[in-house]
Formats: C-alpha cells, sequence, structure tokens
C-alpha cells in the first residue's frame, strides 16, 4: 500500500510558469524543501515568474519561503498527532458528516475542484485520473492506519482555507490562493461545517483548543510575521513537536540573516546608538590582566597611512620618499618633539593582487589593495621591505619611538598565501549557496594552479556574496570559500575567513603573530573581536536559534558541547600567554568592540583595548553616557580604565576635524583624550587639520591639503606639553573622577577628574556642551578597591582635597598652575578641604591644573599675604607676585628711572621702536620698506653716537635715579651701600664703555668665534666680537649697565631685574621677544668674580666661576646641566656663551690694563672645559681646592687661634644679621604700604 503524504500543493497556474524541476516535489505532489538549497531553487524560479511580469517588488526571500512551507508542515503534523493521539476517527468522520450534510457526489465536485488547481504529482503528469486519485485508499505513515485519499484532500483544503486567512502568508498568494476555489459555493459553506464539527471534537493543544482554532493561534498571536509565528510555535507547541523544534529554530535564523541583509542593504549601514558600558557580563570571568611594562603606560600613538604619508612627503619635501628608510629624520625628530612615543604604520604587509584588481575594475584605477587583504606578514617590497623597516626602526628607537604594526588574524586576501597553498585553513563549503551566485569574471587569481572567482553581482552593485569560487586548475575541486565577515555589514570581499575551529589554521596563524612580535614592540589587531569564542560561534557556528549574522551559516549550526569540543580554549588568551613567554616586552592591542572591551583587557589578557565611546560619545555630546561608562568602568575595576585607547578618530571613521571641528570642543576633547587613563592614539593629518578621509586602499591623498598653521601652534601651545606630563594621567591609582555639583543637580556635560605620580598631583576640568557650566566639586566618585581577600572589593571615594594630597592645617596653602595661560593660583588648604573647590566654565572650555603642591606659610606669612592679596586671581607665578607686592616701592622707582632713560637712550643707540600689526601693514607699502621691517629690531649706527649724548641722557634724570638708588638702599641692607651719584657715575662709566664698542667699525664675523675672542687684544675688540655673534647683546648690556653696581653686588638678580628690564623693553616696544631669562642670565653673571679676585688668585676665582656654571641653582639656565647614565654633563654652546659673557662683563667693570690678565683667565678656564670633555665633577675638579691636613700645634696656641677665628666669626654674623634685619624691616615696611 502506498503511503499517504502530508502536502504542501503549488497551483497547477505558477506550476506550469515556473517549470518546476521534477525534483522538488515528492511523488503526492508536495514540494518537499528538505535543506535550504531546495529553497532557494525554489526561490529562484517563483522569482524570475516575478521579474518576467515587472513585479521586482514581489520577489520572495528564501527564509520567508523556508518560514512559511515549515508552518505548513508542522501544520500538517500536528493534524497527524490529533489522528494519532487524540481523535483516531476525526478525518473519517468529518467527511462522513459532509458527505451526509451536502451529498457525497457535491463533496467529490468540491475535492476535484481542489485537484484542479493544485493536483497531485501524478494528476498533474496525467499518469492517474483525478476520480480515480480520490477513490485510491494509502497508509498514513504517522498513525499507522489506513487513510483515504479523500481524507488526505479534505486536510489539504482545511489548511489551504488558514493559509489564506493567515496574512502573514499574503506574499506568497500566488502560489495558493484560492480565489477560483472560492467560486465553488460549497467551498465556503463546507468551512463553516468543518469549524463547527471541529469544535464539538475532544480539544488538543497546551490550551485545550478544537484542532481548527488550535491550527490558528500561531497566526493569531502574530498575524502579519512569519518569525512571529514560528516563535510561537518554538515557545507554545514545544511539548509536542520534537525534533521540529530544530528546524523551527534554523528557520528562524535564516530570517534573522536576511533581516540583517536587507536591512543593512549595500554599503553597509550606521551603527545603533552607544549605551555605557556595563560589565554585569565580566562578573563571572576570571581576571588575569597582562602587567605592563615600565615604557607601556608612557605611550603616545600617531597613526600614519604608510602609502599616502610617502606620497605627502614627497610633495612637501620635493624629491621622491617611496620607502620607510627614506622617510627624513626632520619627521621623525617633530614626532619625537610633540611627544609621540609610538607611530603605528598602516600598511606595511605585502597586499592582496586581487584586492587591488577589483578595486581598479570597480573604477579606481590608481586604487591599490586594502591594507587589511593580504598576501602574506612581509614587509611590502614596494615600500623597502624588511630592510628599509629595520632602518625605519632604528631611527625610531633612537627618538624614543616605538614602531606599531597592524594584524588581521581573522582574514587573508582571497588570493592570500594560504588560499593558495593551504586551503583547509578557510571557512568554506563545497556547493554554491545561493543558486542566483555566478562567477564569470575575471580570474582574479596570480598562480596558474588555482583559479579564483569573485561573485558577479559584487561588480554590478546589486549583491554582496558571502563567498568567492576558488577552483584547482589540475583536479577541478571547486570550493566556495567565505569571505571575513564581522557580521555588522556587508562582506569583506576581497578577503577569506579563516577556519578558527581548525586547530592546523589557529596555529599557523599563531606563528605569523609570533613572527611579527619579533619585528615590532607594539600590534594592534585589528577587529580582535571578532576572534572572541563567542564571536566566532555566534558568526561561523552558530548554536540553533542564535544565528543570524551571516547569510547560510546558520546551516551549519553547532551544540555547545560540539563548539567547545572543536575550540576548547579561547584562541587570544593562547596568543597573549605564547607572546607573553616568546616575544615579551610587546604591548598588544586589540580592536574590539560589541560591550567586549572589559574582557579582552581583564581576561584575554591584550595591554590596551578600543574605547570606542570615547569618540563616538563625545562628539555626539552624549556626556551622561560617557561619565557613565567611566563611572560603570572604575566601579567595576579601575584597571580596566588604565587600558583603553582613546581616539577621536580611527581609519574606519571620518576625521577628527569632521567629527569635532576646529575649535574649543575639538581642543577639549583632546585635552580629555591626552589627561585620561589609558592610550591617546592620534590618527593621520589630525594636528594638520586635514579634512580627508584615507581609504585603506588610497595610494595617495587626493585633496591637496596644507597644514593649519592655527592649529599646529593651538596644538603646540595647549596638547604638547601636557603629552610631555603623560606620566601624570596614565594611570588610575590616584584618578579621581568628581561630580559638579550646580544648584542642587550634577552638571552631566562636566568632566572633572584629578591624578597623578609619585606627590605631583594635577585636576582637569572641561564642559562639553555650549552652555556655561559653574558649580562646586568635593568628594569622588565611587571606585573598586580589592580587599586582598580573593576577589572581594569594596567601594571608596575620596574628597578632591584627599586626591590633591591637601591637609586641613590653618598654615598649609595649595598652590597650582592653569596650563594653557600657565598662571599661578594660590588657595587656603583648609577651605578646599571644607568646601571643595569651585569650577567655572564656558562652553567647551577646558582647564588643567598642574604641579599642584600644598605648602607651609613662613615666617613672614607670604602665602597668606598672597592668599588674601591675589583673591582668587592668578598670577604669572607665586615668586613673581610676592616679588610685585614686597618691592613694590622699588619697582615704581624703578619703572620711573627707566621710563626716563630707555627710550632716549635705546633711540640715541639707533633702535626703533617696534611697530604693532597695523602700524607695520600701513607702512609697509614699497619694497624698501618691507626689507627695513624685517631688521626694525637691529640697531642702526647714529650719525654720531657720543659719549656726551649718553652723559645727557643720564643727567636728565638724575632725579629719578637718586630716588630709586635711595629706595633700592633700603631694600640691600646695611653691608651694601649705594650712593646715588657714585652709582649715576658707574652708570655712565658703563655707557661710554657701551658707545665706544657701538662706534666700532663691524667686522666679518669670524669662522671660529671661539678662537677669535681668545686672540682678542683688549675689551672692545672682545666685547664687538661677541655683539656681531648676537645682534640682541647690546640692548642686554644697555639695561646690565642702567643697574650700575647693583649687578656684581647680586641686587639686580634677587630684585628679579630680568623679569622688570624685560617688561619696560617690552612697554617702551623696542623687542617683540622675551628677554627674561637673557638678562637673568646677564645679572647671574655678573656676581661671578671680578678683576681683582683674579689677580689674587686665578685659580681660586676660576673655581667660583665654574661652581656657578655647573652647581648653582642657574646651572641648567648657564649651562644645560643634564643628567643622562648618572654622569651630570653640560652643554658646549650654552657654556661657551656664558663663559664669554662672564668674561665680556668682568671686562667692562675692570681696567684696560687688566686684559691681557683676564685672557689668560678665559684661557684657563677654555683649557679646563676642553679637559673635562663635557662632564661638570671634571671641570669642577680640575680647579677644586685641595684640603690641607692640620698640623699639631700647641694647645695655648691653639686657644689663641681659635679665640680670634670666633671674634671674626661673631662680628662676620653680627653683619650679617644687621642685613638681613635691615632687608627685613624694609620688606615689612612695604607690605603695610601695599596693604593700605
Amino acid at each position: 500500500m502506498q503511503i499517504s503524504h502530508n502536502e504542501f500543493h503549488i497551483s497547477k497556474k505558477i506550476r506550469d510558469l515556473c517549470n518546476f524541476n521534477k525534483g522538488l516535489f515528492a511523488s503526492s505532489g508536495n514540494v518537499v524543501f528538505a535543506n535550504m538549497k531546495n529553497v532557494r531553487e525554489f526561490q529562484l524560479l517563483i522569482n524570475n515568474v516575478f521579474e518576467s511580469r515587472g513585479e521586482e517588488n514581489k520577489k520572495l526571500s528564501a527564509g520567508q519561503l523556508n518560514a512559511m512551507g515549515l508552518i505548513d508542515e508542522i501544520l500538517h503534523y500536528v493534524c497527524m498527532l490529533y489522528r494519532r493521539d487524540k481523535v483516531p476517527g476525526f478525518g473519517r468522520d468529518l467527511i462522513a458528516e459532509l458527505d451526509k450534510e451536502y451529498g457525497k457526489d457535491k463533496i467529490d465536485s468540491l475535492l476535484l475542484d481542489f485537484m484542479k488547481e493544485f493536483p497531485p504529482v501524478a494528476v498533474y503528469n496525467e499518469k492517474i485520473r483525478p476520480e480515480e486519485y480520490l477513490a485510491q485508499t494509502e497508509l498514513d505513515a504517522g498513525t499507522g492506519l489506513e487513510r483515504t485519499n479523500r481524507e488526505q484532500t479534505l486536510e489539504e483544503l482545511i489548511l489551504l482555507h488558514l493559509a489564506n486567512e493567515n496574512k502573514a502568508f499574503k506574499p506568497f498568494m500566488i502560489m495558493f490562493s484560492d480565489k477560483e476555489l472560492a467560486k465553488n459555493p460549497l467551498y465556503a459553506k463546507t468551512w463553516k461545517t468543518i469549524q463547527k464539527y471541529a469544535a464539538g471534537q475532544p480539544t488538543f493543544g497546551p490550551f485545550n483548543h478544537d484542532l481548527i482554532t488550535l491550527l490558528r493561534e500561531p497566526q493569531v498571536f502574530a498575524p502579519e510575521s512569519l518569525r512571529g509565528q514560528l516563535e510561537y510555535l518554538q515557545k507554545y507547541w514545544a511539548e509536542f513537536l520534537g525534533e521540529w523544534l530544530k528546524r523551527i529554530l534554523a528557520g528562524m535564523d535564516t530570517i534573522s540573516e536576511e533581516d540583517k541583509a536587507a536591512w543593512h542593504g549595500f554599503g553597509g549601514g550606521d551603527l545603533p546608538d552607544m549605551v555605557p558600558y556595563s560589565f554585569e557580563n565580566l562578573m563571572n570571568e576570571y581576571e588575569r590582566f597582562s602587567a605592563d611594562s615600565e615604557w607601556m603606560p608612557k605611550v603616545i600613538l600617531m597613526a600614519k597611512t604608510v602609502l599616502v604619508w610617502l606620497d605627502q612627503l614627497t610633495k612637501q619635501y620635493g624629491y621622491p620618499i617611496t620607502r620607510l628608510d627614506q622617510i627624513p629624520d626632520a619627521e621623525l625628530d617633530k614626532l619625537r618633539d610633540e611627544g609621540f612615543t609610538g607611530l603605528w604604520l598602516i600598511g606595511l604587509w605585502e597586499r592582496s593582487k586581487a584586492s587591488r584588481r577589483i578595486k581598479q575594475i570597480c573604477g579606481n584605477p590608481e586604487a591599490a589593495a586594502s591594507a587589511y587583504s593580504l598576501f602574506d606578514y612581509n614587509i611590502a617590497s614596494n615600500i623597502g621591505g624588511w630592510d628599509a623597516l629595520a632602518n625605519l626602526r632604528q631611527r625610531c628607537w633612537q627618538r624614543g619611538i616605538r614602531l606599531a604594526s597592524d594584524m588581521v588574524p581573522n582574514h587573508t586576501g582571497m588570493d592570500g598565501d594560504w588560499v593558495i597553498n593551504h586551503p583547509d585553513y578557510f571557512i568554506q563549503r563545497r556547493d554554491n549557496p545561493f543558486p542566483q551566485y555566478t562567477y564569470n569574471g575575471e580570474n582574479l587569481s596570480q598562480d596558474g594552479r588555482i583559479s579564483l572567482f569573485l561573485e558577479d553581482h559584487y561588480y554590478s552593485k546589486d549583491d554582496c556574496s558571502v563567498v568567492f569560487k576558488r577552483v584547482d586548475n589540475y583536479t577541478g575541486d571547486t570550493r566556495y570559500i567565505y569571505h571575513g565577515n564581522d557580521g555588522t555589514g556587508l562582506p569583506w570581499n576581497d578577503t577569506a575567513q579563516i577556519d578558527f575551529l581548525n586547530p592546523a589554521a589557529r596555529e599557523a596563524v599563531m606563528q605569523e603573530i609570533l613572527h611579527v612580535a619579533r619585528n615590532f614592540p607594539i600590534i594592534r589587531f585589528d577587529a580582535a573581536m571578532v576572534l572572541a569564542k563567542k564571536s566566532i560561534r555566534r558568526l561561523w557556528y552558530p548554536e540553533p536559534g542564535h544565528g543570524g549574522d551571516i547569510a547560510t551559516r546558520s546551516e551549519t549550526g553547532l551544540s555547545t558541547q560540539q563548539f567547545n569540543d572543536a575550540i576548547p580554549n579561547e584562541f587570544w588568551r593562547e596568543v597573549v600567554d605564547r607572546v607573553a613567554q616568546e616575544c615579551p616586552d610587546t604591548l598588544l592591542l586589540a580592536e574590539a568592540f560589541w560591550m567586549m572591551e572589559g574582557y579582552f583587557v581583564r581576561t584575554l589578557g591584550m595591554h590596551r583595548v578600543y574605547n570606542s565611546a570615547f569618540m563616538n560619545m563625545l562628539k555626539k555630546e552624549e556626556n551622561q553616557k560617557y561619565r557613565d561608562t567611566i563611572k560603570n568602568t572604575i566601579t567595576f575595576d579601575p584597571q580596566v580604565l588604565k587600558r583603553y585607547v582613546n581616539f577621536m578618530n580611527n581609519p574606519d571613521e571620518e576625521t577628527a576635524i569632521a567629527q569635532f571641528g576646529d575649535g574649543d570642543k575639538y581642543f577639549g576633547v583632546c585635552t580629555l583624550m591626552i589627561t585620561m587613563p589609558g592610550l591617546p592614539m592620534f590618527g593621520h593629518g589630525q594636528i594638520e587639520g586635514f579634512t580627508e578621509k584615507y581609504g585603506m586602499e588610497y595610494t595617495k591623498a587626493y585633496k591637496d591639503e596644507k597644514p593649519s598653521q592655527y592649529l599646529v601652534d593651538r596644538h603646540w601651545h595647549d596638547i604638547f606639553p601636557l603629552m610631555k606630563k603623560r606620566y601624570l594621567f596614565s594611570g588610575v591609582d590616584n584618578f579621581l573622577l568628581y561630580d559638579l555639583w550646580e544648584d542642587g543637580h550634577v552638571n552631566e556635560n562636566v568632566f572633572a577628574y584629578s591624578n597623578g605620580c609619585g606627590n605631583e598631583r594635577a585636576i582637569v576640568f572641561y564642559n562639553n556642551k555650549y552652555d556655561q557650566a559653574h558649580g562646586w566639586i568635593k568628594q569622588s566618585d565611587p571606585y573598586a578597591v580589592k580587599t586582598g581577600n580573593g576577589d572581594e572589593v569594596v567601594m571608596m571615594s575620596r574628597s578632591v582635597s584627599e586626591g590633591l594630597n591637601l591637609t586641613a592645617e590653618d598654615d598649609k596653602y595649595c598652590i597650582f598652575q592653569e596650563h594653557r595661560s600657565r598662571l599661578w593660583f594660590i588657595r587656603k588648604s583648609s577651605e578646599v578641604c571644607e568646601k571643595g573647590l569651585f569650577v567655572m566654565l564656558n562652553g567647551f572650555e577646558y582647564q588643567v591644573y598642574l604641579n599642584v603642591h600644598q605648602v607651609s606659610d613662613q615666617a613672614d606669612h607670604r602665602y597668606k599675604i598672597l592668599c588674601d592679596f591675589l583673591n582668587g586671581r592668578g598670577c604669572e607665578d607665586i615668586e613673581t607676585a610676592w616679588q610685585e607686592l614686597i618691592y613694590k616701592d622699588l619697582y615704581t622707582a624703578l619703572h620711573a628711572y627707566a621710563g626716563k632713560v630707555i627710550s632716549p637712550l635705546f633711540e640715541a643707540f639707533g633702535y626703533e621702536k617696534i611697530k604693532d600689526k597695523a602700524e607695520a601693514e600701513a607702512t609697509e607699502t614699497s619694497v624698501d620698506t618691507k626689507k627695513a621691517a624685517k631688521s626694525k629690531t637691529v640697531a642702526k649706527k647714529p650719525a654720531s653716537l657720543t659719549a656726551k649724548k649718553v652723559t645727557d641722557i643720564m643727567t636728565a634724570a638724575k632725579k629719578e635715579l637718586t630716588t630709586f638708588i635711595k629706595i633700592a638702599s633700603k631694600f640691600t641692607g646695611k653691608d651694601i651701600k649705594l650712593y646715588a651719584e657714585k652709582e649715576a657715575s658707574e652708570i655712565t662709566a658703563r655707557l661710554k664703555k657701551l658707545v665706544t664698542i657701538h662706534n666700532l667699525k663691524k667686522t666679518k664675523q669670524p669662522a671660529n668665534l671661539q678662537k677669535a675672542l681668545l686672540k682678542a687684544a683688549d675689551a672692545t675688540s672682545f666685547a664687538s666680537l661677541i655683539e656681531g655673534a648676537d645682534a640682541d647683546l647690546e640692548k642686554l648690556l644697555l639695561c646690565w649697565a642702567l643697574c650700575g653696581s647693583l649687578t656684581e653686588k647680586g641686587c639686580a638678580l634677587e630684585f628679579a631685574f630680568g623679569r622688570k628690564f624685560n617688561e619696560y623693553l617690552c612697554e617702551e616696544k623696542f623687542t617683540d621677544k622675551d628677554e627674561r631669562w637673557n638678562l637673568t642670565k646677564l645679572f647671574v653673571l655678573a656676581t661671578a668674580t671680578n678683576s681683582a679676585a683674579i689677580k689674587k688668585d686665578s685659580k681660586a676665582a676660576a673655581y667660583e666661576v665654574t661652581k656657578l656654571l655647573m652647581q648653582s641653582r642657574w646651572c641648567g639656565l648657564l649651562s644645560g646641566t643634564n643628567n643622562f647614565d648618572n654622569i651630570r654633563w653640560f652643554n658646549k654652546e650654552l657654556s661657551d656663551d656664558s663663559l664669554n659673557k662672564a668674561i665680556l662683563l668682568i671686562a667692562l667693570t675692570g681696567k684696560t690694563a687688566d686684559f691681557a690678565n683676564l685672557q689668560k683667565f678665559n684661557k684657563l678656564l677654555a683649557a679646563a672645559k676642553t679637559k673635562a670633555a663635557y662632564k661638570c665633577e671634571l671641570m669642577l675638579k680640575e680647579f677644586e681646592p685641595k684640603i690641607v691636613e692640620k698640623k699639631t700645634v700647641k694647645k695655648s696656641t691653639k686657644k689663641t687661634v681659635t679665640s680670634k677665628t670666633t671674634s671674626k666669626s661673631a662680628k662676620s654674623s653680627k653683619k650679617t644679621a644687621s642685613s638681613k634685619t635691615s632687608a627685613k624691616s624694609a620688606k615689612k615696611t612695604a607690605l603695610k604700604k601695599s596693604s593700605k
């Protein structure tokens, strides 16, 4: 006896139109959807009908078609269960009832009408007449009972009714519309009878419904959604569906695959809005952070797209720069000077030729292959290969810059070496997954053994295949290898996806990683998240019911046990451990998203992980989201925060300037980037303000962009100095985040945090909104602290005063410097402890306070006085503010004196006042005046500069000078006697010497200045040589001369006259440069020694000069001393300049006859410098006095000597005390006056 089949009938009309393959039908005529291949073949044929009618909008998807067929099959299955388990004679009794009510002939007529529209295969092929088919009896395989074909056809009629009622089946009406059948009046009448009859029969199913109501349940639950109906079946009918559940899950996965593809469309789609990072998923994961090497927290990374950079350098320098070893040293120097310690080179490896050819076919003849579609991991020959890399790496290393390289372990290029020689390493299938896929394009293989074909629709841009075709030209072996894919958009169609369930493939990738780690101290793993186990599972081997990310992969789903057996461990954990063992001191950086950031660093052990929330949230000004991200991170584990990579653009994103602009918002977010814990990363062209986004296939920049000098300069002022302080911000041990409380609520737009290293502290504020913000910060947000008891943590919070190491004693003051303005501020520590800090910020304003430290007030109460006097205002520096306060009267007198003499004196020496920009533009109307403007600060020799001229100037300023000297004497103490007439005479004498030097005929500068100076015969020629080498020196010497003997006595230095004279020169417009430290240098050197001391003991005098240059508080300014390898070194140029000026000042204050002896002294020091080979200790040792052991003397003599010494010492002490008392008295008087 034949088996009675449950059928899914297709109308005869459509069957005729489609000319279906007979293999798609079982013997009874039902379409067989045994697998998705059959579904897709059926889909292609029926969609051809729609296309022929011009009804492309009606085309059916394979997933929806499969779901519809699956629902029909399940309804048949439930009918069989009802007959088997509940009412075995339901069909027989129902058709008997219909025969009774309407007559057997009429019912047969109705069934014959049904078969005319939806004939079984045998009837359709005219092997049997319809009447004969109805008369047959067959075996019901499900129940084991006999069933007539009348009963079987009636069941099909019932399901046809339900199908036409189901709104979700509407797209498929072309296949089973009952429009023709409905013309038979019995069709509607019998349906009422059927429903009435079923209602009177025993109930069935989870809700005890009659059979017809039961069969309607899915469409009632989800009237317009096939997926919803499958979900209903899964949820409520699971008890009796058994193995059908797997097919339901697979059906839902197939719909998900199609929904995702349809949602993105060709060209991809936008990612959904980000939410703050959450770490609940890590609560049950183990913790295994990788420890940092000492250098890792200091890394600041600059990204460069190699081919574009080389092209830009070629244009910039005017000659070909095409190899890594041709990159100019100046570019590396610039990166070092800016503060970068890492250079990420994008596009180093040998690229896929197929990738390049695809891009050329698609319309870009200049394109290179994508930097992420690789042939292998060898440095590309067109940029110089390994030798060129070694050259660049060495030069970068010399500048403290480490090279970073990309790796793309997830895939290779579609014509990569492994595709040719190790095809089993890749995810693949033997059949073409979609019947509409064709591969008739160009063979993209360069290897004659293999042919490679991209699917044709990629070229026409109307589809994007998940596979490409590989053919072995010798054996004919054909494989369809999957493209790389992260499931968020389209496949990467120039790549081949490696199969990480293949142990041989995993080990091959591991060896490539170790190979790269041996050559690069920093490795960035592109799209690292796709190789986490749960991503491999989700994308490529989904658990049934959890697929849908990549088309057709739901067909290869695995159970949890099967998957874990195939890949028992996390691949990345194995990578981290192997690299740590075989290539230690390598920083591993993962590009990971999808809320996996914490997992990658805490569990998998990556040193750093991408923090895309930083860019995306701050760009959109979703400030609360990002503050919540920080809070969630530090309450879970602050060590995660330390491992974020913060960036404002990425090669896959728009440029920083496109996202953040070029104003305060850009610089505010950039300030956050370099002052937050983690690793800051700058994009190619970010500093220069370039707007072009460089594609991975670019060989050059297509926009001819020039750096924005405004942006570059502002980086130098605002950003690069902070990068040099990176050690303050990279860690989390001292990191505290604060809420800004404004009028009773937290202003979520303001980022406020403190951090530090050792005892050094800093605090940062930024308002990422256009609106103004103000308020108080006091207590930090909670953060997790490990107790040491297993995984136990406690939440801690500290006050801002604790964060800045402040205490509440009454005599303690907090001093700090604002980074941008360079102004210093002072606050009373106890007030900060009690109230916190008040913050006021304009829109997008940022403030960084550095050098935060606490001081104890001194006996003179200077910090209290300053704090009260400044009243919250900033000052140039605390010492300057104190000087301005205590020397107020002195500076007033000095200003009056300087104002009287500087203009006439400098004009007499031929200096012109510098015009401001508007004046300069107004006068620069000719070539001659423009040339003159370029040399406007250089003195022009006047027609006649005489000694009388300067005498007259000083005479005219007699009153002001006398007042100045009188007031200065109050501050110098009793030990230093100052007399106005004597000082006037000394000043005039010095000016006359400068007149003589000025009037000398200028000679050509010697090739070797130092040798020429040692040969100078007199002071004037010596001075003339130095002035010839330094155009600004004469101006400085005039200021020195105007101070008279106050310079040698150290008063000009103590009273900060260098700063004041710099102010006066700027005020009088005789300089537009900061000459403060050049003037201060002269005043320091003026205290060195004198001719008399040299004449008395030249070696002792040389020791004093050497100590000043090499050991005093001024040694950095005078000699550029620095420590390297535990040796203190001095700078040749700076020490030469200081020594020359010291000799010059001694010569200008000494007698003419003493110059020969002074030159001997000069030569003595010069010889010692040469012998010392730039080592400070050797220079000092050359003149260090020898310690002579005291001889034993008689007791009585010793007493006498001691008595004399004590007497002298007592006298000296009295003088010193008297001097200090006098100076203090003057300062107190000044303070009293200033407070009035």
